[in-house]
């Protein structure tokens, strides 16, 4: 702590020094860190404090990036990742939530099942309410007996067998150098796995995506089926849009991402073959990263 006391007032001293005896101190430090790192270990020790203070240099003054002599610049951006996440792990951290269902109301709500096989959630609830127990119909859903059912067209068949006429679109969050979230929305086309559109706003909301939308389809058909999740921002506006447009809405099951998963893979390849080697400034370089991936990955002519 002390010497990230002695840093700040460093800087504090040199606002009212001259421009030619900070160029002089520059140099001389630089010098001298030149003579440590012949004779000092090729890895060195940080603490916290050392860390806080470049990640904070780092975000002042990104240029300075290229100066760095004890560390690799990618370390710095794995640091700012870490701070990152510390940050957002600190902010949802939980405040409490729903207490345990107890073992033997969850062997009650079992055996009741299973006892009655024409009951369903709603009818075991109420005579659960009956006896003075009070668990939400959710949760008496969730510990009821599971029953095989008899097979139909899953949802892979579906996919399957109307890949021409349908496009997923889903929404994935970009951290930016300052802990701002930046959301993109990606179309993409069933058919040939084509990606129609990618935008990027700070403040996703029904009418950008719907406008989002009527813009990808501008000068193409529209597909017949829209698969998408149950997030709360695909509005009333949005589904008013895909109505007119003549496109039947696919939402997805709760927490089943696995069932828009061609969306999913791609947008996990974009993180991993590019986002996560950049700190993120604004919308434009998220944008301008995702479209040269996209473009490296298109196949070339005559291949």
């Amino acid at each position: 702590m002390s010497d990230l006391c002695r840093l700040i007032w460093s800087a504090v001293i040199g606002l009212f020094r001259s421009r030619a005896a900070l160029q002089a101190e520059v140099l001389f430090l630089r010098h001298q860190l030149n003579v440590l790192r012949r004779k000092s270990p090729r890895r060195v020790a940080l603490n916290n404090i050392d860390r806080l203070a470049l990640t904070g240099l780092y975000y002042l003054a990104p240029q300075l990036l290229d100066a760095l002599k004890i560390v690799k610049p990618e370390t710095v951006i794995r640091w700012h990742r870490a701070g990152f996440r510390a940050y957002w792990r600190w902010k949802s951290r939980p405040h409490g939530g729903r207490p345990r269902t107890p073992p033997e109301i969850r062997q009650l709500i079992r055996d009741m099942s299973i006892a009655n096989p024409l009951w369903g959630a709603p009818r075991i609830h109420g005579e659960l309410l009956k006896l003075g127990i009070d668990a939400g119909q959710t949760t008496v859903a969730k510990y009821m007996a599971k029953r095989r059912r008899p097979p139909s067209q899953g949802w892979r068949t579906f996919l399957r067998s109307h890949a021409d006429g349908i496009a997923s679109m889903d929404l994935f969050v970009v951290p930016t150098v300052s802990f701002r979230l930046l959301y993109g929305l990606l179309i993409l086309q069933h058919g040939r796995r084509q990606i129609l559109w990618l935008g990027v706003t700070a403040h996703p909301t029904a009418e950008w995506i719907a406008r989002q939308l009527t813009e990808a389809y501008g000068w193409t058909a529209a597909p017949r089926y829209v698969v998408r999740d149950r997030d709360a921002v695909y509005g009333d506006i949005f589904l008013r849009r895909l109505q007119a447009m003549g496109i039947r809405d696919r939402p997805t099951a709760a927490r089943s991402p696995w069932q828009n998963g061609y969306a999913e893979r791609l947008i996990g390849s974009i993180r991993r073959e590019c986002l996560d080697y950049v700190v993120v400034f604004g919308e434009y370089r998220v944008a301008g990263c995702s479209l040269s991936l996209v473009a490296a990955m298109r196949p070339r002519r005559g291949h």
